[in-house]
């Protein structure tokens, strides 16, 4: 029973070792990084805003969710529900998309970083910087005070910065699909490959736990 156990053991470590020491890494990687800072939350500026409601002076049907926001000097009421979302102004009507300029300009407004280009992004791509959003975005691309090249993706209706994508973010990322074994799109957790080397993972732990302690296993 020891020789089996032995076997089992060294076998099944060889094949997970990679597997292994990639979780290990990104382990490492976490716990040595700020989430915070990998979003890249120390470049956003945060701003107060005052709105009167009464402006907004129309009915809307079957509403599940309501939110009002404000894009440079505009205020723009975003509905949620039965049809989707609807991006509404003052007047009731659908709100126009933002402008290239107005884009760099909220950029500036709402970050530290200085925007050099805009690109508008209309189709979803698997394992992109800006999944999960709504589409279409704005992508600006900016630098920050040490000439950094960093991504800062916009709503284009309501000119909400959506996300913030640096180097440090594409590392996270990377290790990420190393973590949970999407290495393409990095978002499903729930995959087949990861539930199959856990349990290795799981096994080759005991069986090392039993030579470690040398117990005499008996059949």
């Amino acid at each position: 029973m020891k020789y089996f156990i032995r076997y089992i053991h060294k076998y099944l470590s060889f094949f997970i070792s990679i597997q292994l020491l990639l979780w290990t890494i990104s382990g490492i990687f976490f716990a040595f990084n700020k989430i915070e800072l990998v979003r890249g939350e120390q470049y956003r500026v945060i701003q107060s805003n005052s709105v009167d409601l009464g402006k907004f002076n129309f009915e809307i049907e079957n509403i599940a969710n309501a939110q009002i926001t404000k894009r440079l000097d505009q205020e723009i009421l975003i509905i949620e529900g039965d049809s989707g979302t609807q991006y509404l102004d003052i007047k009731g009507g659908s709100a126009t998309k933002l402008s290239f300029e107005e884009a760099k300009k909220i950029v500036e407004n709402l970050t530290t970083l200085t925007p050099i280009n805009v690109e508008e992004i209309k189709q979803p791509e698997k394992g992109s910087e800006y999944r999960g959003r709504a589409l279409p975005l704005y992508k600006v691309s900016t630098t920050d005070t040490d000439d950094k090249e960093i991504n800062v993706y916009l709503n284009a209706f309501s000119g909400e910065v959506s996300a913030i994508r640096s180097a440090k973010w594409r590392t996270w990322d990377l290790m990420w699909g190393f973590h949970i074994m999407d290495w393409q799109e990095r978002d499903n957790i729930d995959n087949l490959f990861l539930k199959i080397f856990s349990i290795l993972a799981v096994i080759s732990s005991l069986t090392g736990i039993l030579l470690f302690f040398r117990i005499d296993v008996r059949s």
